[in-house]
């Protein structure tokens, strides 16, 4: 009966996998569509798919913070809040949207900020993930604010912020070396993310892996467009997709159906650390009963040596009175008695009195 609700349980899981690929595959290829249409709708959509990803991230982050175990997920989840707001003004400033019109390409310099801030996250999320520093909130909300703030008036108010596009020869070296130095930067943190591998569930590690490996992808192919509703573009944004996909996948889908996996991770690992514990010094407290039961009736025969044995005068047998019943008051050999007390066996001889004495006979 067991067998047959394991296969069905399989079954089940099969189809319903089939159903998301399918949906998924299908999605991708209808968002591709879209480019046909306009490059616009699909550029909206995909950014939109991000933002409603990372601001989901943050909101479980945000919301769980007084009982989070995982201060790498409350620190990164707080982030991507900031990150969201700057992708979202890419999307809403991007070459085509009728919103920014004083210059075209505002969204290029936000991409590049909205990078920066995703990349020097995930690479400094590490330095919270043992527990030794927890980040308070409200701290790194503020903190991520002032930054955030800074990016976005350094673009529109100050105009300072390097240009990363340029009409007819395409990107310029600043936006190409940042793109390089981000993926130098995200390799850091994968590299990091192996190395503290133990503090993930087994799963989600391996999806967050290979979301930042779809993230590096993605900023490369971000290096080699000249057009901003070109090929390379395009791919980039797919890639980006997939990264925020696996996010989700990962964080958002694990932490509702599977919070204990996610949130309380580190938790759940020291309570089984504390029950193994638990257990061996179970099993050491029932050796040192025994051992302790052992030296009190070693100490007992002990005692019963070192006092007065009752002999028999003819015989020369030693009464054991300090046995249980019904064997307590018997009469036994002095071999016997010896071994049962101490363990020492007897090994007979014959004195050079006696032998001189017996040796005749």
């Amino acid at each position: 009966m067991k067998f047959f609700i394991d296969n069905t349980n399989a079954t089940e899981k099969q189809v319903q996998l089939f159903i998301n690929s399918s949906v998924l595959f299908a999605a991708l290829i209808g968002l591709y569509f879209t480019t046909w249409v306009n490059y616009l709708l699909f550029h909206a959509l995909a950014e939109i798919f991000s933002i409603v990803v990372a601001f989901s991230l943050f909101m479980i982050a945000w919301n769980s913070k007084k009982y989070i175990s995982n201060t790498y997920l409350l620190f990164v989840g707080i982030a991507y809040l900031f990150i969201a707001l700057l992708d979202l003004l890419h999307t809403l400033s991007y070459k085509g949207m009728p919103i920014f019109t004083d210059y075209d390409y505002y969204a290029n310099q936000l991409w590049i900020g909205a990078r920066y801030l995703e990349s020097i996250t995930l690479l400094i999320a590490f330095i919270f993930l043992r527990g030794e520093r927890i980040p308070r909130a409200n701290v790194v909300f503020a903190v991520y604010s002032v930054i955030t703030g800074l990016i976005i008036a350094s673009i529109f108010y100050w105009k300072i912020f390097p240009v990363c596009f340029v009409e007819g020869s395409g990107l310029t070296s600043f936006k190409k070396n940042s793109e390089y130095i981000i993926c130098g930067i995200l390799a850091a943190a994968l590299f990091l993310l192996r190395i503290n591998r133990t503090y993930f569930d087994k799963n989600i590690f391996l999806i967050i892996f290979w979301s930042i490996i779809c993230t590096i992808i993605s900023e490369l192919s971000f290096t080699f467009y000249i057009s901003n509703y070109g090929f390379s573009n395009l791919v980039g944004h797919y890639f980006k997709i997939f990264s925020f996909l696996l996010i989700y996948v990962a964080i958002i889908k694990t932490g509702i159906e599977k919070p204990l996996e996610l949130i309380f991770f580190d938790l759940d690992g020291l309570n089984k650390n504390l029950e193994k514990e638990v257990r061996e010094r179970i099993k050491i407290q029932q050796k040192n009963e025994e051992l302790i039961n052992s030296l009190t009736r070693a100490f007992e025969e002990i005692k019963t040596l070192e006092g007065i044995l009752p002999v028999c005068m003819y015989c020369k047998k030693i009464r054991d009175d300090t046995g249980t019943e019904p064997g307590k008051g018997k009469w036994l050999q002095m071999e016997e008695f010896l071994y049962r007390k101490s363990g020492t066996a007897i090994s007979h001889g014959c004195c050079q009195d006696c032998f001189e004495t017996h040796k005749d006979d």
